[in-house]
């Protein structure tokens, strides 16, 4: 063989050299589990031509990247099956998400679960035949004529030049230069058994789907997620490389569903959504109540001594708020729409005296500034930190709104800090460090950390201040210690942020705390203080949230602990049980001593039998569950059971007590 008949590759880091024309399926032959190469940075299938002087990577079935691959062919396994199924269904687009899959389709009618269970079947017969996925570039002509009886997919062809603002998913089919069609490939006659326009790259063949795959659901969905178009038939799956995995999935969702805020905030009596109230506006019940008193108080106290000053803003305000902060331009459609109040006729209907608008306020830092701003401000306030829990308002459409994680009438525990440029960097250290602490406090200890930057779009100032607010919160937050991961683009209209993403106790990622630098609120709304020379500087602004929302933030606690809220949290901390009703008085002499200690206690004194009464504290999720009979009556003592059903038994009535005021107050249990 001639040097001219080979090319150099650094192939996972060492240098190869391969005969002109290899693969990455020649490549790594002797690796089954590689499903895709990363070449040069760009995922490929693995039956195309490697260059020269490439730099090649496997990419396995098992990684992030295999993964998507993975789930991606299938999907389009599934849509093969579906037109199967329903040979006049029409295709939408067919992207991967996290954990799983979907396809929209255009059909008669919706999708039913046994539907879902027959395309399931289906589907595994396709995997099993081992049909190629085999990538075929082709002309717009060409791709126009083999789509010709697919009205969305040549839709997307016309959108293949803006395809990252097209709609959802549209970069997945299209707006990677070549247009390219995926044909499933039947092995042994080689005839395209079925194909879809798409970028891939794909899966050698299904085979490696393997039966490690299932349809979750069907659903409506508008076609490019926009309300105004076509609504489609949307059906959902996931997919995994083993069996094995497969099934701790399904696992972990069931145990999601087991640990739904919705469903245990009904079972457990804390929370409802009343149809009458409206979409996203939930209601407390006493138990949920006596929570979220329970999370405000603490975090209250945390902030008094951390220096803040407790401020309150009313629920609306007249639209010229919002017109110089700037939300009316940027944030409207995120707004409930104004109400138009005050107007005065004359009698044949003209108008005497004009109406103004008000809204709902989405947001309480506006009126923080007017606070900042009602007097003269010194440098020696500074930094200045404004602490509310605000009730703010919010448009979201109907179809996200979700339980307490998604509302419209919501409380903040908002802070807005002013301070100067040289307190600014050491400010949002302590910020940080403020947050952290705070939500570990709440059991919460696993995060990283988002940068969110400039929306090139959406925003306001100019571009050296964007820089000078972004390279700061970059630099704090990587002193931190935390994994740091950009957000192109997401940044709000006034300033970059910094997200604390947190993980709960499935391993699920919620977005928790924000902050966020901001130097052109201060500039909208010329707010000053006097520095040490006599000048009249503009403070910089921090915007901090530390729950979010304390709806959101009780949702995802209630998720994270399965309803089993800590003992300094939990509505009903101690239930005593008598085991017949002549300890009835004991067991209230008990509880009388636990609640002069601050503890939240009750004695169940219900005609139910002892063993139900057992099964109900268990049921209702009680830390504490104190039990009295004959001898604990005599030895002046009482039995513990605790929730995971183990058993102290003879402790004394002052220890007894004593250790729960010390679980509660220390936050221990």
């Amino acid at each position: 063989m001639s040097d001219a008949q080979q090319i150099t590759l650094l192939v996972d880091g060492e240098e190869t050299k391969v005969t002109t024309g290899t693969t990455g399926a020649e490549l790594f032959f002797e690796r089954r589990d590689v499903v895709v190469a990363r070449v040069n940075g760009e995922l490929k299938d693995l039956d195309q031509a490697l260059p020269e002087d490439a730099q090649v990577e496997a990419v396995t079935i098992d990684s992030p990247d295999g993964l998507n691959v993975l789930r991606h062919s299938t999907a389009h396994v599934m849509a093969q099956a579906v037109q199967q199924l329903r040979p006049d269904a029409k295709l939408g687009i067919g992207p991967y998400i996290t954990d799983g899959f979907y396809f929209d389709f255009d059909v008669a009618e919706p999708f039913t679960p046994e539907d879902l269970r027959q395309l399931e079947k289906m589907m595994q017969k396709i995997i099993n035949q081992n049909q190629k996925f085999v990538r075929r570039v082709v002309s717009e002509d060409e791709a126009r004529e083999a789509m010709k009886n697919e009205p969305y997919k040549l839709e997307l062809l016309g959108k293949k030049n803006d395809a990252a603002e097209a709609g959802e998913g549209v970069n997945v089919e299209v707006g990677a230069g070549d247009i390219t069609i995926y044909d499933n490939v039947d092995r042994k006659s080689g005839d395209s058994i079925w194909c879809d326009l798409c970028r891939g790259p794909h899966l050698p063949n299904t085979k490696l789907i393997s039966n490690a795959f299932a349809l979750t659901r069907s659903s409506a969905a508008y076609w490019l997620g926009n309300q105004n178009n076509q609504q489609l038939q949307r059906i959902y799956g996931t997919a995994w490389p083993t069996k094995d995995a497969l099934k701790a999935y399904q696992e972990r969702i069931a145990e999601a569903e087991r640990r739904d805020h919705r469903k245990l905030g009904a079972e457990l009596d804390l929370f409802s959504f009343p149809d009458e109230l409206g979409s996203g506006l939930p209601v407390f019940h006493p138990k949920g109540g006596i929570i979220r008193k329970a999370m405000e108080d603490y975090s209250r106290q945390r902030h008094v001594d951390a220096g803040y000053d407790f401020v309150y803003t009313p629920h609306i305000t007249k639209g010229h708020l919002y017109e110089v902060s700037g939300h009316l331009d940027w944030y409207k459609e995120g707004m409930f729409p104004a109400m138009h109040i005050d107007a005065e006729l004359n009698e044949d209907g003209t108008v005497r005296k004009p109406g103004q608008d008000y809204y709902l306020k989405p947001m309480n830092c506006p009126m923080h500034n007017l606070i900042f701003r009602s007097r003269g401000r010194s440098y020696r306030e500074l930094p200045l930190r404004l602490f509310e829990f605000g009730s703010v308002y919010r448009y979201e459409k109907s179809g996200v709104v979700h339980g307490l994680t998604r509302v419209r009438g919501m409380t903040q525990d908002d802070a807005h800090i002013y301070c100067t440029r040289e307190q600014m960097k050491d400010e949002l250290t302590t910020t940080l460090n403020f947050v952290l602490g705070l939500l570990k406090d709440y059991g919460l200890d696993d995060f990283y950390l988002e940068l969110s930057t400039k929306n090139e779009d959406k925003f306001v100032g100019d571009d050296a201040t964007w820089e000078e607010a972004t390279r700061t919160l970059a630099e704090v937050a990587e002193a931190s210690g935390l994994e740091l991961i950009p957000d192109p683009g997401g940044a709000a209209f006034y300033g970059p942020k910094i997200s604390v993403q947190t993980k709960d106790a499935l391993g699920r990622t919620w977005q928790m705390s924000t902050i966020q630098l901001d130097f052109n609120l201060p500039e909208r709304f010329e707010l000053e203080f006097q520095a040490a020379d006599g000048t009249r500087q503009r403070p910089v602004m921090i915007h901090r949230a530390l729950f979010g929302s304390v709806e959101r933030f009780m949702g995802v606690l209630t998720e994270h602990y399965a309803g089993a809220f800590p003992a300094w949290l939990a509505p009903v901390q101690v239930v005593g049980i008598p085991v017949a009703e002549a300890f009835n008085d004991y067991m209230f002499d008990v509880v009388d001593q636990l609640k002069a200690a601050g503890i939240r206690a009750e004695v169940d004194i219900s005609s139910d039998r002892f063993p139900k009464k057992i099964r109900t504290a268990s049921k209702d999720k009680i830390p504490f569950v104190l039990i009295a009979g004959g001898d604990d009556a005599e030895a002046g003592a009482v039995s513990f059971r605790f929730r995971d059903g183990s058993q102290d038994n003879g402790v004394p009535v002052a220890e007894a007590v004593q250790r729960i005021v010390d679980a509660v107050r220390n936050r221990t249990s």
